[in-house]
């Protein structure tokens, strides 16, 4: 059974409240406890319940037996590694400080092993990552998804100073990632939270169809009117739709271009990311016929193709907007056709398609014209499927 997991980040995320929210889902907090005991870092953590605007949640608690301490990557790597942790804990574990590092040495310019952790490898944050990754290998999840980020705003006190929300370490690792601000002016995501995700999320967008197992609430540590101040993390089975998440949709109504081009640059789209792309005739003003090109992608491949079509026709501005796309899951089985082998995709629901580009290939390569290739595939789909 795959499970997967969804951390819905309206409120933010930091580690203790992923800790705290894994817990409330049901990882086993003594498993977390013992776990963390075994790196020796210095830090004891409890787990207590709490309410946030009404809702109950679990709070991560970690009490620090030292102060200040400063660590290279490679010594918190091998801490990691002796710990008593199973394998999956230990590699996600140690891929999300190399990226936590990667971030710091981006940030101060300085070789990754010359970065010294100072917040982010305090004893409390070691412990908060190891405890999110033990508690996603507790509860057996495979997949990762997470929502847009609610980073925050405002300023946040830290030992280079005070520093604008986001952090610079926690903007770069949410570099190219869907992110927002909303809610009272403080930091609402931190590099910690920013690593775990970021490393461990497949993709990111809305609540996928899934049938739901177990929801938890991990406490943050403010109390706010406007909104519970949780991370809220949902488990289960994924259903229906291989495909639930938020997409970018961006325009251009173009009407002095060589359609040629226009061709050229849907095909340089689809190149660079685009789930979609489509071109339609329009009525323009003054009666001008015109051409929509329009373009779905994944929210962080955006900007990206927003300059490509800048950069590959001649519209002068473009409309972005999000909007969401499901999309059924999906299996392919191949086909033997006396011209050769064709993929068939077939869906959930049992409607199948020959593969195109498969089709396409056997008919250039034998001479069959392409809509005997796609009517022989289905026969012998029906054939083997009857």
């Amino acid at each position: 059974m795959s499970l997967t997991c969804y951390f819905d980040a309206f409120s933010g995320v930091s580690g203790d409240m992923l800790v705290g929210a894994l817990a409330d889902a049901g990882a086993d907090q003594a498993a977390i406890a013992d776990a963390i005991a075994s790196l020796e870092c210095g830090a004891d953590v409890s787990f207590e319940k709490v309410k946030r605007s009404g809702i109950g949640a679990t709070k991560f608690r970690v009490a620090i037996q030292e102060t200040k301490t400063h660590r290279h990557l490679s010594q918190i790597v091998k801490m990691i590694e002796k710990a008593d942790l199973a394998p999956p804990a230990k590699h996600s574990a140690i891929a999300i400080f190399r990226r936590l590092g990667e971030a710091e040495a981006e940030v101060h310019q300085v070789p990754i092993e010359k970065v010294h952790f100072h917040e982010v490898g305090a004893a409390d944050s070691i412990a908060d990552i190891v405890g999110a990754a033990v508690a996603l290998d507790l509860l057996e999840i495979e997949t990762v998804i997470c929502s847009p980020v609610n980073v925050g705003s405002g300023t946040v006190k830290t030992e280079h100073g005070i520093l604008p929300v986001p952090a610079p370490a926690t903007a770069l690792l949410l570099r190219g990632f869907p992110v927002y601000s909303r809610g009272p002016a403080l930091e609402l995501t931190t590099p910690t939270g920013a690593a775990v995700v970021t490393t461990l999320a497949s993709r990111f967008g809305t609540l996928p169809a899934m049938k739901i197992r177990a929801s938890g609430y991990g406490a943050g540590d403010h109390e706010f009117k406007e909104h519970a101040n949780v991370l809220r993390v949902i488990t289960g089975e994924l259903t229906g739709a291989d495909e639930a998440l938020t997409v970018s949709v961006i325009e251009a109504n173009i009407d002095d271009l060589n359609p040629q081009i226009l061709a050229y640059a849907a095909e340089r789209l689809l190149e660079f990311g685009a789930l979609d792309v489509s071109l339609q005739p329009i009525v323009m003003k003054k009666g001008r016929p015109g051409t929509l090109l329009r373009a779905v992608a994944k929210p962080e491949h955006r900007e990206a193709l927003a300059q490509l079509i800048f950069s590959e026709t001649s519209t002068l501005g473009v409309r972005v907007y999000p909007a969401e796309r499901r999309v059924q899951a999906r299996t392919f089985t191949m086909v033997e056709t006396p011209h050769g082998k064709v993929r068939i995709k077939v869906s959930s629901e049992g409607s199948y398609a020959p593969e195109y580009e498969d089709c396409r290939k056997l008919s250039a390569a034998t001479g069959v014209a392409l809509k005997h290739i796609i009517a022989e595939a289905n026969y012998a789909y029906l054939k083997l499927t009857r």
